[in-house]
C-alpha cells in the first residue's frame, strides 16, 4: 500500500550512451526494469515527456498489427511493474502517472539527458551569439554518445535517433556560425567539417567552413573546400553554390592574389570578362575603351594560358 508520508519520488534519466534510471541515489540499470517491454514503455514516454501516450498508441508501437485482445492488460501488467521499480511507495504520486487513458510522465519529476539537449539548443537558437555558442556546445557535450544506442531493433528507437540527428547537426551549424562570429575559426572549421561528413550537401557548412579557412588565413584550403563543394552541388543538386559562398570565394581568390601581379592582372580580367558575360548592371564605358579593355582581358588571359600549358608539357 502507498504511504502517504513517502516524499515524492523524482528520477533522472540517461538516453545517451548506455541506459540509466537514477533514483534517491539508487542506480537502475536496464535489466532491473522487468524486462525489455517495461524498459520499451519507460523510454517511449521519455521521448514523450509530458504529453500523455494512449494506451492504444504504445500497444500499436510495441506489438503493432500482431497484438492480441489481451494485449491492454499485458501493458497495464508491464506498467504496474515498472512503478514499482522506479517510483516504489509512490505509485499514484510519482513520475508515472496515468492519463487521457493512457500514461504520462510528469517533466517536474524527470531529469531527462534529451529534454536537457533540447532545452539547450531552444534557448541557444534564440540568444546572442556568444551565449548561443555557449549553449549549443554544451547540448552538444551531453550529446557525444548516440540516443537509444542500446535499442537497435526498434523502429520507434530509429525514428527518434533520425530525429535527434537533425537536432544534433542543427546545434553543430549553431555552433560553428557563431564561433566564426566570435572570431575561432578553427573551432568553426572543425565543427563544419562534422556537418558535412553527416549531411555533404549543407550550404550553411560549407560557408562556413570556407569563411573559417579565410579567417584562419589558409586560402589555399579554402579554395580546395570550394572546388570540393562546387563539384558536389554541381553532380548531386545541377547547380553552383550560393551567392554567400561564391562571395567567400572571391574574397579568397582575391587574397591569393595579393602580392603577385600577375596573378592579379590575371583575376581581373576574369572578373572584368565575368562581369560582361553576364551582363553587369554596372556603369559601362565607352566602345572604344570597352574594346580596349576586352583585348587587354584577352591578352593577360592568353599570355597566362600559355604559361600554364608550356609547364605542363
Amino acid at each position: 500500500m502507498e504511504n502517504p508520508s513517502e516524499p515524492t519520488v523524482a528520477i533522472s534519466v540517461r538516453l545517451f550512451g548506455s541506459f540509466e534510471v537514477r533514483r534517491n541515489g539508487t542506480v537502475l540499470k536496464a535489466a532491473d526494469l522487468g524486462g525489455c517491454k517495461p524498459r520499451h514503455i519507460l523510454e517511449i514516454l521519455l521521448l514523450n515527456l509530458g504529453t500523455p501516450v494512449s494506451k492504444a498508441r504504445l500497444v500499436e508501437i510495441l506489438w503493432g498489427p500482431r497484438a492480441s485482445g489481451g494485449a491492454v492488460a499485458t501493458l497495464e501488467s508491464y506498467v504496474s511493474s515498472l512503478r514499482r521499480a522506479i517510483q516504489p511507495g509512490n505509485t499514484k504520486s510519482g513520475p508515472l502517472r496515468t492519463a487521457n487513458s493512457g500514461y504520462v510522465l510528469d517533466p517536474q519529476l524527470v531529469t531527462l539527458d534529451l529534454f536537457e539537449f533540447r532545452e539547450l539548443l531552444r534557448t541557444a537558437r534564440n540568444s546572442p551569439p556568444a551565449q548561443a555558442h555557449a549553449l549549443s556546445m554544451r547540448a552538444l557535450e551531453l550529446a557525444t554518445e548516440p540516443l537509444l544506442g542500446f535499442e537497435l531493433a526498434a523502429d520507434w528507437a530509429e525514428e527518434a535517433r533520425t530525429r535527434h540527428e537533425a537536432d544534433k547537426l542543427g546545434a553543430q551549424i549553431l555552433a560553428a556560425e557563431t564561433a566564426a562570429f566570435l572570431a575561432r575559426p578553427q573551432l568553426a572549421i572543425s565543427l563544419a567539417q562534422a556537418v558535412i561528413r553527416s549531411e555533404p550537401l549543407n550550404e550553411r557548412a560549407w560557408t562556413v567552413l570556407v569563411a573559417g579557412y579565410e579567417e584562419a588565413g589558409l586560402p589555399v584550403e579554402g579554395l580546395s573546400a570550394y572546388e570540393r563543394c562546387r563539384r558536389l552541388f554541381d553532380r548531386d543538386l545541377g547547380c553552383a553554390p550560393g551567392p554567400a559562398l561564391q562571395t567567400a570565394h572571391l574574397r579568397l581568390l582575391r587574397q591569393q592574389a595579393e602580392g603577385n601581379a600577375e596573378l592579379s592582372e590575371v583575376l581581373a580580367a576574369v572578373l572584368y570578362l565575368g562581369e560582361r558575360l553576364h551582363g553587369s548592371k554596372s556603369v559601362q564605358p565607352a566602345a572604344a575603351e570597352s574594346r580596349r579593355l576586352q583585348e587587354n582581358a584577352g591578352r593577360v588571359l592568353g599570355s597566362f594560358m600559355q604559361q600554364a600549358l608550356a609547364m605542363a608539357v
